[in-house]
């Protein structure tokens, strides 16, 4: 497949985007939290998600990372897809990347009931079915926050490459997205053995993260080239006009 010829004007986001990409990187790690706020959950074989259980304390802290993460991909992702060239690749990456934060909002609005590896009670209702539909549904939304994760860094990874753009996605995207699906099947080998999804899902988060700031920076690193190349043209124009 050979290279689509690059952007001749290939343009910047807005400073504040790159801030926000940013912001929403911070925002979705607060699961690192966990060693100082939520101490008692268990790290090797409990979901990530329960940190932000209902019945958990701290719980509204992790669920507003999320919210706040997934609320800030939508706002960068609709800001690309305003001002950046429309490419094929690039236009579906960065819908993958809205989806993301619809479904990382998801994960906030509809967070489980109680920590099935921490209270034994929590694992019979949820074995049993006897758990709200919050709780039912909280499993959907975190599927579909890989599903998407995936899906974008993979589809700027290639528009990186095909266009000519954002270096440091067309160098990390591939292998983020490659590494990103080899744990979220290694989440249902643990969940058949009942063991180490704790470390498995913590991995996995920790990879869109890296992700969430592989895009942070190639915006950043797009709008320093762009306001280079366009200091390197004002001598260019002046001397022209004398």
């Amino acid at each position: 497949m050979q290279p689509e010829p690059r952007d001749d004007a290939p343009g910047a986001v807005p400073a504040f985007a790159v801030v926000l990409a940013g912001v929403a990187t911070i925002t979705y790690s607060t699961f690192l939290l966990e060693h100082f706020l939520s101490p008692d959950l268990d790290r090797i074989n409990g979901y990530v998600s329960e940190l932000s259980a209902v019945d958990q304390p701290f719980h509204q802290i992790y669920s507003a990372g999320d919210f706040i993460a997934g609320a800030l991909s939508i706002t960068v992702a609709a800001i690309c897809l305003l001002t950046l060239p429309r490419r094929p690749w690039s236009v579906l990456g960065w819908t993958f990347l809205a989806l993301f934060g619809l479904c990382a909002i998801g994960d906030a609005v509809f967070p489980l009931d109680c920590a099935p590896s921490l209270e034994t009670w929590c694992a019979l209702r949820e074995r049993s079915g006897n758990v709200s539909f919050s709780h039912q549904f909280h499993a959907v939304t975190s599927s579909m926050v890989i599903s998407f994760g995936v899906a974008a860094l993979l589809s700027l990874s290639i528009a990186a490459r095909r266009y000519g753009r954002w270096p440091a996605l067309a160098r990390w995207g591939l292998p983020l997205a490659v590494a990103e699906t080899t744990f979220a099947l290694s989440t249902v080998l643990a969940m058949l053995l009942g063991r180490w999804l704790g470390i498995i899902q913590r991995v996995q988060i920790s990879i869109l993260v890296l992700g969430l700031g592989t895009i942070a920076w190639a915006l950043y690193d797009e709008r320093r080239r762009s306001r280079r190349s366009a200091a390197g043209d004002r001598p260019e124009r002046e001397t022209t006009r004398l």
